[in-house]
C-alpha cells in the first residue's frame, strides 16, 4: 500500500495491529490533543501521581527522615540507575540517576581529561564537538576548558563530514549528542567512538535524544562515558533527575571536581577529607530530590513491559508515515524536510522549516496538536511509540494542511520565553 494513498482508515487499521497500543493507557493525555512534544518533555505516566502523593503524604509525611532508609530513598539514584540501563546497553552497575544533564556532562567531561592528562595523551588538549551540538553542552565544554587556565580549548565542526578530521592529534575528547536535537540527525556512534579511539581521544555521549526513543549499545560501541536526561522520553517529569554512565573499566579512575558527600566512602562518618566511594556512586554528588526522582521509576516501569526493537520499529514506521503524508498532502506549501529519511540516521523526531515556522507552530498547538519550535525556523515534532497512534500523524498533518491552506496562523504572534 502506497503511503500516498494512506487513509485515515489504514491508520487506524495500523493502530488496531499495533502491539504497543495498550501502553497508551498508561499515560494521562488530556482529551482533544495530539502529543507530539515527547522529545521535550514526555507525557504523565498515570501512576505519576500517586507515586508522589504516596512520598509526600506518607514517607515524608508520616515516616519523616525515616524514610531514608525505611523507604530506600538513599540507595534510590542506583536502582533508577539498574532500571535504566537495559534502555542504553549499559550493566547494572553503570549507571546512576543523578542531578542535571549538564552537571553529569560537566563530571564526564572533567573526568575524560583528567584522564587523557596522564601519560602519552597529557599534550592533547582540544575538545571536539559540533556546532550545531545542543548549546549548553557547548556551554559546559567551554566553560570547564577555560576554568583549567592550562591551554584547554573546545574545537566546533560545522558538519558531520568534517568529524573525523577534527579528531587528531590535539584531540583529548569527543563530545557529542547522539542525535541531535534539531535535526534529528542521529551519528553512528560505534564508528565515530572506533575511530576517536583510534586517534587516542575517548568519547562522551549525550543520550537526551536518544534514550528511550532508538537503540543504544554504550557497552557495545566501547564508548567512555555518556549522560542523558529522563524527562523527554522516559517520562520521568518536567526537570527530573538526568542520568550517567561510568562503564566498569573507567569506573576506578573516575574523577570529578564535584566531590559531594553522596560520593564518599563513608558519608556519615562525617570525616574531613574527600575519599572516593567505589564504582558508580563516584558519580554522586549532593543530596538527592527524593520527589521528582521517585516519579522517575513510573516511566521507567513502562518500558519493561516492551522492547527497545519494537519502540524503534514503530517510531520508524510513525516517522515515516509522518514524512510522507506532510509531503504528499502539503507539497504546495514552502516546507523542507530537514531529518534524514534514512532510517540509520534518523531518530525519533521529524523536523520541517518553514518562513513561518514559529507561527504556524503556535497555530497548531492552538488546534491541538503540540509540537516545539526552534531556531531557524524549525517546526520540530516527537513521536513517543508508547503513546502516539497512526492516527494521531493523520489527524496532525490533516490540521496543519487546513493551517497552511488558509494561512490560518498569525506572523506577529509575541513569542513566549520557551519555544
Amino acid at each position: 500500500m502506497s503511503e500516498l494513498k494512506l487513509t485515515r482508515d489504514d491508520c487506524l487499521a495500523r493502530d488496531a495491529q499495533d502491539p504497543l497500543a495498550p501502553l497508551r493507557e498508561r499515560f494521562d493525555l488530556p482529551p482533544g490533543v495530539i502529543y507530539l512534544d515527547g522529545n521535550s518533555l514526555g507525557a504523565r505516566p498515570r501512576a505519576a501521581l500517586g507515586r508522589a502523593q504516596e512520598v509526600v503524604a506518607r514517607e515524608w509525611g508520616q515516616d519523616l527522615i525515616k524514610s531514608w532508609n525505611t523507604a530506600g530513598w538513599f540507595d534510590l539514584p542506583k536502582r533508577l540507575g539498574q532500571r535504566l540501563a537495559p534502555l542504553v546497553g549499559a550493566q547494572a552497575d553503570e549507571v546512576v540517576v543523578t542531578d542535571t544533564t549538564s552537571l553529569n556532562l560537566f563530571k564526564a567531561l572533567a573526568a575524560a581529561l583528567r584522564i587523557q592528562s596522564r601519560g602519552e595523551t597529557a599534550s592533547r588538549r582540544v575538545l571536539v564537538t559540533e556546532r550545531s551540538n545542543f548549546p549548553t553542552d557547548i556551554y559546559m565544554a567551554q566553560g570547564l576548558t577555560s576554568w583549567l587556565e592550562r591551554g584547554y580549548s573546545v574545537r566546533l565542526v560545522d558538519s558531520v563530514e568534517e568529524l573525523p578530521a577534527a579528531i587528531d592529534g590535539d584531540c583529548a575528547v569527543l563530545m557529542l549528542t547522539h542525535v541531535n536535537y534539531r535535526t534529528g540527525y542521529q551519528h553512528d556512534m560505534a564508528a565515530l567512538t572506533r575511530h576517536a579511539h583510534q586517534n587516542g581521544a575517548l568519547t562522551v555521549w549525550d543520550l537526551a535524544h536518544s534514550a528511550g526513543a532508538v537503540p543504544v549499545d554504550l557497552n557495545g560501541a566501547e564508548a567512555d562515558f555518556a549522560v542523558g536526561c529522563t524527562y523527554k522520553y522516559l517520562n520521568g517529569g518536567p526537570g527530573s533527575p538526568a542520568f550517567i554512565w561510568v562503564p566498569r573499566r573507567h569506573q576506578a579512575q573516575f574523577e570529578h571536581p564535584l566531590s559531594g558527600w553522596w560520593s564518599h566512602a563513608r558519608p556519615f562518618a562525617m570525616a574531613h577529607g574527600f575519599e572516593a566511594c567505589d564504582g558508580i556512586g563516584r558519580a554522586l554528588c549532593g543530596t538527592q530530590p527524593v520527589v521528582s526522582l521517585a516519579m522517575v521509576e513510573c516511566g521507567l516501569e513502562v518500558f519493561e513491559e516492551t522492547s527497545m526493537a519494537a519502540i524503534r520499529a514503530k517510531s520508524l514506521a510513525l516517522t515515516d508515515t509522518f514524512i510522507a503524508l506532510v509531503e504528499a498532502r502539503c507539497a504546495d506549501h514552502p516546507l523542507r524536510l530537514v531529518t534524514p529519511r534514512e532510517h540509520a540516521r534518523r531518530g525519533s523526531q521529524v523536523s520541517f522549516t518553514h518562513p513561518h515556522g514559529y507561527a504556524v507552530m503556535q497555530a497548531l498547538i492552538a488546534r491541538g496538536v503540540i509540537g516545539d519550535y526552534r531556531e531557524p525556523e524549525i517546526m520540530r515534532f516527537g513521536f513517543t511509540p508508547l503513546y502516539t497512534s497512526f492516527a494521531d500523524v493523520w489527524d496532525a498533518v490533516e490540521i496543519l494542511k487546513d493551517i497552511l491552506d488558509r494561512e490560518d496562523y498569525d506572523v506577529r504572534a509575541e513569542r513566549g520565553a520557551v519555544t
